[in-house]
């Protein structure tokens, strides 16, 4: 049976972000993640989740100024010091937090830097957090985002994703395979879980279009749940999407079908 975890950053957003923890809890879950929680002291998060007895799947590494349009910066040689900081970072708020993993972002694609220098310094630096990460027993994972939602991002499909990983060759680096990002580029959801799963080192789930709750759009639920299943994967997946409902406790009954 699949075993999902809250995203504290797009569930319960109605709520003030330190409320959400709660709001969890109550409704049934027993893990969350969330994507950037550099906002907030970590001891102040620490305690939320200690006070509902949640674990923590994940958090993002800083990914350079979100609102202005950066979707991280591991790919770009000029801001390699400004890299190793938000690694820095990441690791302080993980020697607190103790999540069971990170998600590096890998940034834009930049006009005018050869393609074979931006994909070197990437692996580079995914490597060099990974080791990080690995030191701390926390699994690095990297994320493929959408042409659509995140123009210009520099490992738009899940095959960018996987063929950066294998050539990382980095026993602590794995994928971040989101369902929804994977079906506006690739699709083929089931084969790629089931011909990847070695590489896949944490899963997130929205359907498409509008990247609601599972069960608003065009995917087969029941089918990527028991393919998700039946390949092996054995920790939680994260519920990163956008209520369609007000409350987001009332997107939640497509779960009734698969929780434990």
């Amino acid at each position: 049976m699949v075993r999902f975890c809250a995203n504290v950053s797009m569930l319960f957003a109605e709520a003030p972000f330190l409320e959400r923890f709660g709001r969890a809890r109550a409704a049934g879950f027993e893990a969350v993640e969330f994507q950037f929680p550099y906002d907030f002291a970590p001891d102040a998060i620490r305690a939320e989740l200690d006070r509902y007895n949640l674990e923590l799947v994940l958090f993002n590494l800083p990914a350079g100024n979100f609102a202005a349009g950066d979707r991280g910066m591991a790919n770009d040689l000029a801001r390699i010091d400004e890299f190793r900081a938000t690694v820095r970072t990441a690791m302080e708020y993980a020697a607190v937090l103790k999540p069971a993993k990170m998600n590096c972002m890998a940034g834009k694609r930049l006009a005018d830097v050869p393609e074979d220098q931006q994909r070197a310094t990437l692996i580079a630096n995914l490597r060099d957090a990974a080791d990080q990460a690995a030191a701390r027993g926390i699994l690095l994972v990297t994320e493929p985002l959408n042409p659509h939602d995140a123009p210009g991002f520099f490992l738009p499909r899940p095959s960018d994703g996987f063929a950066v990983v294998a050539e990382a060759k980095h026993a602590n680096l794995k994928v971040e395979y989101d369902v929804y990002h994977a079906q506006r580029t690739e699709g083929e959801i089931v084969a790629t879980i089931r011909n990847n799963i070695a590489a896949i080192g944490h899963i997130q789930v929205a359907d498409n279009p509008g990247r609601n709750e599972p069960g608003t759009g065009e995917l087969n639920w029941p089918f990527i749940f028991a393919a998700i299943d039946g390949a092996g994967y054995d920790t939680r997946i994260g519920l990163e999407y956008k209520p369609s409902t007000e409350r987001t406790e009332d997107s939640l009954g497509w779960m009734k079908e698969y929780a434990q």
